[in-house]
């Protein structure tokens, strides 16, 4: 395996590596990705890691752990922290083994492609959803922050205000201090005109003028 002395075999080694195992933690693979990632993972180890080289196989178990914060953090917190340290991690396990700086260098970048590209196997085969928390709690901040705003619309219904705009039929109105987009139901309005808000559907506000009253009278 002298050939894991260039520095572009080790890059391609590596990236395999890397887009098995990760294709393995986002995909339902069987563990057939797990077992050829590791297998490559394991080659490319086992040839830096040599009596002599000064590197032991602390450099190996950083890849593992790395490995390891990135499974947890999927499964039970979700935020990214501490899959953003484990790939820190994993960086440091290859690329400390490697002969020089050039061929660390390439190794790091090696790992972050082949966990970019390992987002291409959810296309093909089902995916494990390891970050479905975090999604999930952003859509139900997204429906939190829409329902929010929904009752607050809602709560303009029976209160008066004044047109800033003319309305043909669409335009701008003030009430309680804040602006809004309305509608007047087909009716023309004049700037200044008092109106009062009679009903709204989702962020629809139709107002109606206020008969024989407005803001400059």
């Amino acid at each position: 395996m002298e050939i894991l002395n260039l520095s572009s075999i080790g890059f391609f080694v590596v990236f395999l590596g890397t887009l098995f195992l990760f294709g393995e933690l986002l995909v339902k693979a069987k563990g057939i990705f797990a077992i050829i990632g590791i297998g490559i993972m394991a080659t490319y180890f086992s040839f830096h890691i040599t009596p002599g080289s000064g590197i032991g196989l602390w450099v190996a178990l950083l890849y593992i752990i790395g490995i390891s914060l990135i499974v947890f953090d999927g499964k039970f917190v979700s935020d990214g922290t501490l899959a953003v340290l484990g790939i820190l991690l994993m960086i440091i396990g290859i690329a400390l083994p490697t002969p020089s700086i050039i061929y660390g260098f390439l190794a790091a970048m090696a790992l972050l492609l082949g966990a970019g590209a390992s987002i291409l196997f959810i296309k093909v085969f089902p995916s494990r959803n390891l970050w479905s928390k975090l999604t999930l709690n952003d859509q139900l901040t997204d429906e939190l922050g829409y329902n929010s705003l929904n009752q607050s619309y809602k709560d303009l219904v029976g209160k008066r205000g004044v047109t800033k705009t003319p309305f043909r039929p669409i335009g701008t109105i003030e009430v309680e201090g804040s602006f809004y987009s309305a509608i007047s139901d087909s009716q023309w309005l004049a700037p200044n005109t008092a109106i009062i808000v009679v009903s709204v559907d989702g962020t629809r506000i139709v107002v109606k003028k206020i008969d024989g009253k407005s803001k400059n009278e």
